[in-house]
């Protein structure tokens, strides 16, 4: 029998953290000691009290059915009051949140809810690889951003030629920025704000590592606390990053209702909603004390100091970032990025991520995950500087 696969599956780019997996199994396979600062997956646990009330939550015999619907209104409410305290945001949990089997699904899914077949989608690159799958499927029109050192690495707005703007339709920003690290001041959601209303164009803000910052005079923002943000877009966030939660699959999205309920209606036909355990557990994340929160980032902290600091006394020109657990370096001259992973992978058995892997305007970076700890990030440090570059 010959399976003939949908068209739009030839169109799809290889997962690259997929690719990036099968690269370091086959490594470890062949013995070596590898160094994984590729996928951005925290390799600490999840906090304990998270654990336990997931494990009480477990136990009861009501979350074992359907969780149907938009979340528990407690998990809702819980998020509602975490924005508040965080961002001083006003949320109806009513109407205003839909809880998401992780913000991964959420973004894969807002296409089909806003997206028709020709309609432009506006990508910033390099970038999270979801953003320009979504588009695939629904047969919409990717046009991407370049994200630019010169430009902070922030998408120039300005530079989007007209006859790409009156087809546009939906807009993904996302800061604290992965792969680059960097931070939106407030003043690029104010026009980003009002770049959407001139346009007509939705804005969906990718916030999930909001929490991973390392200054407290400098707290990210949100997207919604910028006046007039929720006529205009939502913001969709996660516990992956900031409560090591990966694994659990809970994110949200919230902001202007239309587009949360129109997420939603998408949900309630894809799938049957976020395992009530899980959201519980959730529940208890966001509305118990944060102290968790703040070790997990003073841990971030001093593997970011180590990697970069040993980067530049090896003599890279590494910038330290602001937020995120990654760290967006250039590479030394004379490879590609491609090269620099291969050559890193073959004789220093460490994992990192291609820039050109998440975007054409990545070349010339690699991007390293701090998800190992203090003495593995010096044992790649002393590795790396026994290169002849």
């Amino acid at each position: 029998m010959e399976i003939k696969y949908n068209d739009k599956l030839g169109k799809l780019p290889p997962y690259l953290f997929i690719e990036i997996d099968r690269k370091k199994k086959e490594a470890i396979e062949r013995g070596a000691d590898i160094i994984s600062l590729g996928v951005g997956d925290p390799d600490m646990p999840t906090p304990e009290h998270i654990i336990k009330a997931g494990q009480d939550a477990l136990a009861k015999p009501a979350n074992h059915q359907y969780p149907f619907g938009s979340g528990m209104l407690s998990f809702r409410k819980a998020v509602a009051g975490w924005y508040k305290s965080r961002f001083n945001v006003n949320l109806n949990p009513e109407n205003e949140v839909c809880a998401l089997i992780g913000s991964k699904e959420g973004i894969g899914h807002i296409h089909l809810a806003l997206i028709n077949p020709g309609d432009v989608v506006l990508i910033p690159e390099p970038g999270y690889p979801v953003y320009n799958t979504g588009t695939i499927f629904t047969d919409g029109e990717p046009y991407f951003m370049p994200l630019l050192e010169k430009n902070g690495f922030l998408p120039d707005l300005d530079a989007i030629p007209s006859d790409i703007l009156k087809r546009a339709k939906l807009i993904f920003v996302n800061y604290p920025n992965n792969p680059t690290a960097a931070v939106a001041p407030k003043e690029f959601y104010v026009k980003l704000v009002a770049f959407a209303k001139k346009n007509n164009i939705i804005v969906a803000h990718d916030s999930a590592y909001s929490e991973v910052y390392y200054d407290e005079n400098e707290k990210p923002v949100s997207f919604l606390e910028i006046e007039g943000a929720k006529d205009v877009g939502v913001e969709f966030h996660s516990l992956s990053k900031t409560y090591n939660m990966t694994g659990w699959r809970l994110g949200w999205v919230c902001g202007n209702k239309e587009v949360v309920q129109a997420v939603a209606k998408v949900k309630d036909n894809y799938d049957s909603g976020v395992f009530q355990a899980v959201q519980e557990a959730g529940i208890t994340a966001l509305t118990s004390s944060q102290d968790c929160v703040e070790k997990i980032r003073k841990i971030y902290k001093e593997r970011r100091d180590a990697l970069c600091d040993g980067l530049n006394q090896i003599g890279w020109n590494v910038t330290k970032p602001k937020a995120t657990f990654y760290v967006w370096a250039k590479i030394p001259k004379g490879y590609t990025s491609s090269q620099i992973v291969g050559k890193l992978l073959d004789e220093c058995a460490i994992v990192c991520t291609p820039g050109n892997g998440l975007g054409k305007s990545g070349e010339g970076y690699v991007r390293f995950a701090l998800t190992v700890d203090v003495p593995r990030i010096k044992e790649a440090l002393s590795r790396i500087s026994k290169i002849n570059w």
